[in-house]
């Protein structure tokens, strides 16, 4: 079993995710090209290396063509992700995200699952930290992700 532990003394974002996950050996290319099934249009994708606090890492940046805040729903999210053939556990590991952010924002706003509007983690950029993400963790065989 492969598993993959992340420690989050100071938090963690996707791209942060990402970027640590390419600096364990995600080739960028294969990465990129699992990321391109996904319909959201062109999509500017740079790394960095980068020193923060005596410690060295890799930041992943995508830009891509969303104009103003977007306000997706967790069901426009689904139907992208089910669009695109991604490798399954990707797949699933990003739908399973996705549903767990609808269900704790649909809990603090005491609304339905399915009003809940996206609107940070619906943009471009945002929808790509998290499926990189689990795209990385399946280049890398991992099976179990672990986090201080």
């Amino acid at each position: 079993m492969t598993i993959a532990y992340f420690d989050c003394f100071a938090g963690a974002g996707g791209d942060m995710i990402v970027g640590a996950l390419i600096g364990a050996g995600v080739e960028l290319d294969a990465l990129k090209a699992e990321i391109s099934k996904l319909t959201l249009g062109r999509l500017d994708i740079t790394l960095e290396k980068v020193r923060r606090g005596g410690l060295a890492g890799v930041k992943f940046t995508v830009e891509g063509q969303d104009k103003g805040p977007p306000c997706r729903h967790l069901s426009d999210i689904q139907s992208l992700l089910e669009g695109a053939a991604l490798p399954s556990r990707a797949k699933d590991r990003s739908e399973r995200i996705f549903a767990r952010l609808a269900e704790a924002e649909a809990k603090v706003h005491d609304i339905g699952i399915e009003e809940v509007h996206f609107h940070e983690v619906g943009a471009v950029d945002s929808i790509v930290d998290i499926v990189a993400a689990c795209i990385a963790l399946e280049l890398l065989d991992v099976d179990r992700v672990l986090c201080s």
